[in-house]
């Protein structure tokens, strides 16, 4: 391939995915050129955006920072790509970083938009920066305090993420609960346990819903115990979500907020950014047993395919990670 040329990951329309050839830019003074190592799917997301599931009314709010094309297609859609510094600035030369980048095999972008990836933090695990930034933002949104009983609903990459961080809260019970009974073993690796939906007991202090699905938000609205807050981090797209605000919803005064990365939370906002909280969330990547959380890899050619089999079949995918040669 010639230097300035690269192959992309385009949803050509909803639920139909290629590569496509593409020709680099000449790189400024203040950019650089990555090559692109790892990349990984963010499998609730994406597989929305593939299948051509994003509401008109959120075409603009669910841009990706690097994002061609507009929703439903054809799009290049993708944000979580580690890769190497072929080009740039001489402290950045030959380092690894981490890019909010869609799944392409070179590309160009400003200096100050890649991370770079700590020592102790491998390449192949770096690319699930982007979900547990998403997680660290949840957990923050939840706001917990020492030794509250924590329930995680939906054992998804996310979910596993916010429920490893909350179980490093001092005194805090932290259970992760999944429809998959398979995903016991996962939170075993993790240090937190693991419920089926039906063996929960109520009265719980702090609920995180992160299923993405109508039964895990009823589930949560109905374990959280008196003046509880569920944070809402699963997204649905154009799908609407019953939510029963009857029965007991203001009798026990319950809070259901939403959680979105886009923002900082606003109880670290003053003095968090989202370069610090990017740096943060790699740094905590340094654990060894989140290497768990990537359950299958791929080569890049043969993500059309992919993207398309766990969009509509995930199977007991968490993190799949794509691999470039």
């Amino acid at each position: 391939m010639a230097a300035d040329n690269t192959r992309a990951f385009w949803i050509a329309a909803p639920g139909r995915g290629e590569i496509r050839r593409e020709t680099l830019p000449t790189p400024l003074a203040d950019e650089v050129v990555v090559r692109a190592l790892y990349s990984g799917i963010s499998r609730g997301t994406e597989a929305l955006v593939f299948q051509g599931r994003v509401p008109a009314s959120e075409y603009q709010r669910m841009r990706a920072p690097f994002q061609a094309g507009e929703f439903p297609g054809p799009v290049k859609y993708g944000y979580a790509s580690v890769g190497h510094i072929e080009q740039g600035p001489r402290e950045l030369r030959g380092r690894t970083v981490f890019a909010l980048y869609p799944h392409q095999t070179r590309y160009v972008v400003p200096a100050r938009s890649v991370y770079v990836v700590p020592d102790a933090v491998p390449a192949p695990r770096a690319v699930l920066a982007a979900n547990l930034e998403t997680a660290v933002n949840g957990v923050w949104d939840a706001r917990p305090q020492i030794g509250d009983r924590i329930v995680v609903v939906g054992a998804g990459t996310v979910g596993c993420l916010v429920a490893w961080l909350a179980a490093r809260i001092v005194g805090c019970e932290v259970d992760l609960v999944d429809v998959n009974p398979r995903r016991a073993a996962i939170a075993r690796e993790l240090g937190v346990r693991f419920a089926a939906p039906d063996a929960v007991s109520e009265g719980v202090d702090v609920v995180i819903h992160a299923s993405g699905s109508p039964e895990g938000l009823a589930l949560a609205l109905r374990i959280a115990a008196f003046e509880a807050t569920i944070v809402e981090l699963s997204w649905y797209g154009n799908h609407e979500v019953p939510i029963a605000l009857g029965e007991g919803f203001h009798a026990r005064r319950l809070t259901l907020k939403s959680s979105q990365v886009g923002h900082v939370a606003a109880s670290q906002r003053a003095r968090w950014d989202a370069r610090r909280r990017m740096q943060f969330a790699l740094a905590l990547l340094a654990h060894a047993e989140l290497d768990k959380l990537v359950t299958g890899e791929s080569d890049f050619d043969e993500l059309p395919r992919v993207m398309a089999d766990l969009a509509v079949a995930p199977g007991d995918t968490l993190c799949h990670r794509i691999r470039y040669s």
